[in-house]
């Protein structure tokens, strides 16, 4: 309960800033990552054959039986034990192909047979290639596990070996060097510093100080967009700033590319910079971004638009003046087509977004209203699944709380009041308190220009007075003492009908009239 009171407090105090209106995503609430076919994977392991060229020599020569049979893990520890380079490289090769295979690959084992120390010795023989690129084929796999054994890899001191490798004249070598990095860095905050501190973003962003991209084979370039999204998230803490600045101008470059595994990575990335503190969120939005977010809105590949409308979201979250650099970028007429997007989780984000930006000044509210995406807002109540309909009940109420009168009647004309009253049923208490705060700002917005009776009237017409009432026995305290003062408030006298207090009947419904200017709303 002390949650609900803390979050309502912050969102209907009319008299504090604005700014606290703005919700910010609650990570336990919200399934980020679940679905790696739409988000970012933080840990991949390499299950891919070979590269064709021969980075090793057993590539080449006829199988015999041991290179044919799986290697046991003492076989491997004698092999890589042996005086001779060539035993050591096939055992190598032996236990990465132990460790690439799809079921239960045996990292426990290796790691309890010591054999990490020994990869990461083998990865500064530069004199032997293949070698290297086994053992930093075998190391990221065993990255790519449980936190313990990630911390075993860095334990053996991989961190600086790898990163010695990230500028290797040859290229597969680099690539499963910044494939073991990324791993490394995506197991979260803690190791993600490791990396950082050790010095990986430089040689990195090196290898991206080429003029064209297209030198790089996609797959490489792929993986050096997710090692760097890696290296920007998580947070508790969030990266250092210094690092995301060396980062950002590389990222924006990367948003540029036509590969849509690079694109999206680095959209990614950007969403993990803007998922933070404000001066976080204004330091992405100084680089001119926000333009190409929009742009990539518009992508019909969900695995682009997902982390583009998620750094947009969160940006939002931020100042009236980050909030409105979006909307200066024409975010808003990019909104239908995401509020109706078959896919669920595109109209649920898509509509968090809106409920920041109606949390915002009046002058954002009414460019919301421009951008015709009122009519959109009372469809989600009715049609969008159950988690669309609680951000839009909280866009709803936003805007009630920060709109004008007339921005309120407008809202009213849009037949919000059914829908929102329908939604009073929601198991969900914060739920049910938000709608309720929603009614009792668009009454304030109906004393004002002596219409609440009117509003009384089409509330109770479209049988919303029995769904507070029914309220009055809700086992929330805050609830029921809400749906108490509104029907005390607004339903309790039993007047007679007065010919002046019934709306006047109009083609469209009831005529809702604002007396400063004797406008009339048809309903």
């Amino acid at each position: 309960m002390s949650e609900n009171v803390a979050r309502l407090n912050k969102f209907k105090n009319k008299g504090r800033d604005a700014n606290e209106l703005r919700r910010r995503r609650v990570e336990v609430n919200v399934e980020l990552r679940k679905a790696k076919k739409d988000d970012q994977m933080f840990k991949r392991r390499n299950v891919a054959a070979a590269p064709d060229e021969a980075t090793s020599p057993l590539q080449e020569r006829n199988q015999n039986c041991q290179a044919l049979r799986q290697w046991t893990v003492e076989e491997i520890v004698a092999g890589v034990n042996d005086d001779s380079r060539e035993s050591q490289l096939q055992a190598t090769q032996a236990a990465r192909k132990l460790l690439s295979r799809d079921k239960h690959p045996p990292i426990d084992q290796m790691i309890a047979a010591g054999l990490i120390p020994k990869f990461v010795a083998f990865l500064g023989l530069t004199d032997c290639p293949p070698i290297q690129f086994e053992a930093s084929w075998a190391l990221t796999n065993i990255a790519s596990g449980t936190s313990e054994q990630t911390a075993a890899v860095v334990d053996g001191r991989a961190i600086p070996a790898f990163i010695s490798l990230v500028t290797s004249p040859h290229q597969h070598i680099s690539e499963q060097a910044i494939w073991a990095l990324g791993n490394i860095a995506g197991d979260g905050s803690a190791l993600r510093d490791r990396v950082l501190k050790h010095g990986a973003v430089a040689p990195l962003l090196s290898l991206l100080a080429v003029p064209d991209l297209t030198v790089f084979t996609p797959g490489y370039l792929r993986n050096v967009t997710w090692t760097l999204s890696n290296l920007c998230r998580n947070k508790n803490p969030s990266p250092p700033m210094n690092a995301i600045q060396e980062i950002l101008p590389a990222l924006i470059r990367l948003l540029h590319h036509s590969d849509l595994e690079v694109l999206a990575d680095a959209c990614w990335a950007v969403s993990y910079l803007t998922d933070g503190s404000n001066d976080r969120i204004e330091v992405v939005v100084k680089t001119g971004v926000i333009p190409r977010l929009v742009k990539l809105l518009g992508f019909e590949e969900l695995s682009v638009v997902t982390p583009a409308l998620r750094a947009l979201g969160n940006i939002v979250t931020g100042t009236d003046e980050q909030t409105q650099a979006v909307l200066d970028a024409s975010a808003l007429y990019m909104f239908p087509q995401l509020l109706r997007h078959k896919k669920a989780n595109i109209q649920k984000e898509a509509a968090w977004t809106l409920s920041n930006i109606t949390a915002g000044k009046d002058t954002q509210i009414q460019e919301v209203i421009n951008a015709g995406l009122v009519p959109y807002m009372v469809n989600m109540l009715v049609r969008g699944d159950y988690k669309t309909q609680k951000e839009a009940v909280w866009a709803v109420t936003n805007f009630t709380s920060g709109g004008t009168v007339q921005q309120v009647v407008y809202l009213v004309q849009a037949n919000v009041l059914e829908p929102l009253l329908n939604l009073l049923s929601s198991k969900d208490s914060k739920t049910v308190l938000v709608i309720l705060d929603a009614i009792t700002n668009i009454f304030m917005a109906g004393d004002k220009i002596g219409e609440s009776d009117k509003l009384s009237l089409m509330i109770e017409e479209c049988g919303g007075l029995d769904k507070i009432e029914a309220l009055q026995s809700h086992e929330n305290e805050l609830i029921y003492k809400a749906a108490l003062n509104l029907i005390e408030k607004y339903f309790s006298e039993e007047e007679e009908e007065v010919q002046c207090v019934i709306p006047e009947a109009t083609d469209d419904g009831y005529a809702f009239q604002i007396s400063e200017n004797q406008s009339t709303f048809n309903f």
